[in-house]
């Protein structure tokens, strides 16, 4: 490594007519550099790798300057900054079903010859069939694998990575980050990693930067960073990424809330769900866990009444509510507040008093009721479709992956209100996840899903302590 850098950002602004974004960014990269950018949404790490990408949209104000050996890209035209743009400097975005055109085949979106396409493939851990297929077939790791291949695929010198791996389960998670890994080393990339993932930044890069609403408020070595923290901010981000002590919630009744006997579901030629048998006993707390594609979301759906299962019975004793992961996806974006509350009322009366009451329970105010999905922030809106669940008073309440997509603080905010509203209102709940240690804070007992089946169940420290089966020991070894 030299110390000339590749990527230098100098005093970097960018603002809307009257708020600013980015106040005066700086960074440097040395040539083979890992620099690590992290923060909580809106903090501003998307905004500068588009800067430096020149993606930023042509609303926004910018100046300062960014350097790319020693070439000012600021002010560079659009057809200019084509010719670096995936050639000098690619970038690997977060969600791959977003950046992929659905339309077209895999080799179609990669920008080399046949026999290059081959190789890239095969260079991520793909093997050359995948090039005939649509990003729709294709699991989250695979696209993502695919994402990386393009980026690769004119020999960039600067690699950007967006929240990479966000979206995926811990075992993918992990591939993922040990292809880029290698690929850095492999081909002497720079490397711009963005996260809100503290230990990702921790095993990624070697310099790490804290961002907090567009400002740096710390930097250094990735060490010092993690270990030694100097900014308030910086503290709070470690101290929330540490989950605290599994819950020891008294043990629950003998009633059965939600049972599943030899429960299967086929799609066509895919079974999603193979002979499942599960009890969950009313006032119980159960994780469900595995990775993307195990079948985790299919039994919840068919415990939902969702769906139908192929064959086998669900029992449901009691009323039901569904968390799901994206509450953007999941609240009408033209209902106010209210009324999206409000549909979980089984008695439309003295309504206003009631989403009142549990707005304050999840930690929302009366105000909030009028405004619409789109004026909050994501741990709001969960906190919304939180408070839709409970209105009503359910028995049993269904959580989807309620918060994988949250940044750390938010997530630990999120599992305190599902810890204390379970407490309170002696909720059944069923909570899904790909990530062991979230479950283990919240739930007492945990079933581990594997292509379709349970291979393993009961109590948590259990199954933390002394994993059984091969599958829950991988999950465990990336936790």
């Amino acid at each position: 490594m030299t110390d000339a850098p590749i990527l230098q950002i100098t005093d970097l602004q960018v603002s809307t007519n009257s708020t600013p974004l980015l106040e005066g960014i700086s960074l440097e990269i040395p040539r083979g550099g890992r620099v690590g950018l992290i923060g909580e949404s809106g903090s501003g790490k998307s905004l500068t790798a588009l800067s430096i990408i020149g993606l930023l949209p042509q609303a926004l104000r910018t100046s300062g300057s960014i350097t790319f050996h020693g070439r000012e890209l600021l002010g560079l035209s659009d057809r200019e900054m084509s010719k670096l743009r995936g050639n000098k400097i690619a970038m690997i975005f977060q969600e791959p079903m977003s950046a992929l055109d659905p339309l077209m085949k895999v080799s179609k979106q990669i920008p080399a010859s046949t026999a290059a396409t081959t190789r890239l493939l095969e260079e991520v851990g793909l093997d050359a069939s995948f090039g005939s297929r649509y990003p729709h077939q294709l699991s989250g790791g695979q696209r993502q694998r695919v994402m990386i291949a393009m980026a690769l695929a004119q020999d960039p010198e600067l690699l950007i990575c967006d929240e990479p791996t966000t979206a995926l389960d811990a075992t993918t998670q992990a591939e993922i980050l040990n292809l880029v890994e290698k690929l850095v080393e492999d081909r002497g990339l720079s490397l711009l990693f963005i996260t809100h993932d503290l230990g990702v930044v921790g095993r990624m890069c070697t310099e790490t930067l804290v961002l907090q609403s567009g400002v740096i408020v710390e930097s250094g070595a990735t060490a010092d960073v993690l270990h030694n923290p100097q900014h308030s901010y910086t503290q709070e981000l470690i101290a929330a990424s540490q989950l605290g002590s599994p819950t020891t919630h008294p043990a629950a009744a003998t009633e059965i809330a939600v049972r599943l006997d030899n429960v299967s579901k086929i799609y066509g030629t895919n079974t999603a769900a193979h002979q499942v048998s599960l009890e969950i006993p009313r006032s119980s707390r159960w994780g469900l866990v595995g990775g993307s594609g195990s079948g985790k979301s299919t039994l919840l759906n068919m415990i939902a009444g969702l769906t139908q299962p192929t064959s086998g019975n669900v029992t449901v004793s009691g009323s039901l509510q569904m968390v799901f992961q994206d509450p953007q996806g999941s609240l009408d974006p033209r209902m106010t507040v209210r009324s999206i509350i409000a549909e979980g009322l089984p008695e439309k009366r003295d309504v206003t008093a009631q989403v009142d009451k549990v707005l304050a329970a999840v930690g929302l105010l009366p105000e909030h009721a009028t405004r619409y999905p789109h004026e909050f922030s994501g741990g709001q809106r969960q906190r919304i479709s939180i408070a839709r669940a409970i209105v009503g008073n359910p028995d049993i309440l269904l959580a989807d992956e309620a918060v994988s997509a949250l940044d750390v603080s938010v997530r630990l905010q999120i599992l305190d209100l599902l810890n204390s509203l379970v407490e309170q209102l002696d909720l059944t709940l069923l909570f899904i996840s790909h990530d062991l240690a979230v479950v283990r804070q919240l739930c007492t007992h945990v079933a581990v899903m594997h292509e379709g089946e349970i291979v393993e169940q009961g109590p948590i420290e259990q199954i933390w302590e002394t994993p059984q089966h091969s599958y829950t020991q991988a999950l465990l070894s990336v936790t």
